[in-house]
């Protein structure tokens, strides 16, 4: 009967919470609050998440899940994601496909939340929310941008830190035709000062892909600077698909670049 009292009570508080517009808690706000052991507290909380009322994205931090969220089982990532990094102390951004979603650029909705990191941590998996981290040794030179959502602000990468990426994490991307897709409807967010601000952080030979893919899917107005910059810095040539051969491969003189595959953006 005293662990069924404490159940209740667990309920009670979580539903304060959500009450008061706070989705978010750790299993030791749940033992301070109804005054219990921790083994307790975590009972507790199982116990609700079996009645889909919470779930835990990561060890010992729970999301409560309002009704409109209970075949997702979990809460979407955007709106649990800057409450978990800044708990872990962890600097993040969203980026690739998932920051391409925020400028309307997305051609089809991500299958996963994509968020940058210093250091690598294992996906996550809550409920049909999918969480998957990438490592970025730039993180603190990427220039972000603030979104609202239901719960609060995160941070994605701006549209110039978005295009980088998506050509210099191809394989994060589903490719270089996705990439296409996906800058070609990028394309006009993009302003090309802020453009050759960002691949200064970034290896040369991202720029000189990504000028030569803007070029491709016809986004010719944003490239003329950045051209600029690659005839002053790229020394040498390079493959657009870096892990294919680029022998006998027609070479693109304006971006330095040898063309070793071909590139079909959806339209």
């Amino acid at each position: 009967m005293k662990s069924d009292a404490r159940s209740i009570n667990a309920r009670e508080y979580v539903t304060s919470l959500a009450a008061r517009g706070r989705y978010h808690l750790s299993s030791c706000d749940v033992q301070s609050a109804l005054g219990v052991s921790a083994t307790a507290a975590k009972l507790a909380l199982n116990r609700l998440a079996k009645q889909k009322l919470v779930a835990s994205p990561a060890r010992g931090f729970y999301v409560i899940i309002p009704p409109e969220y209970s075949s997702l089982g979990c809460l979407p990532a955007d709106q649990f994601i800057p409450t978990l990094m800044k708990r872990l102390n962890l600097p993040y951004y969203v980026g690739l496909l998932s920051a391409a979603e925020y400028y309307g650029a997305a051609h089809h909705r991500p299958q996963e939340f994509q968020v940058f990191l210093e250091k690598s941590r294992r996906p996550i998996n809550c409920g049909a929310v999918r969480v998957v981290f990438i490592v970025c040794k730039y993180l603190k030179d990427v220039t972000v941008q603030r979104f609202n959502t239901p719960r609060g602000t995160i941070l994605v990468s701006a549209p110039e830190a978005t295009a980088l990426d998506l050509v210099g994490y191809q394989r994060h991307a589903g490719g270089l035709d996705q990439a296409a897709t996906v800058l070609s409807e990028l394309g006009e967010q993009i302003d090309p000062e802020r453009l050759v601000a960002a691949v200064q952080a970034v290896p040369v030979p991202w720029a000189q892909r990504l000028g030569y893919l803007l070029e491709h899917v016809g986004v010719l107005d944003k490239t003329d600077p950045l051209r600029v910059y690659i005839r002053e810095h790229a020394r040498e040539s390079t493959p657009l698909l870096p892990s294919g051969t680029h022998e006998r491969s027609q070479r693109n003189k304006d971006w330095k670049l040898y063309v070793n595959a071909e590139v079909e953006a959806e339209v």
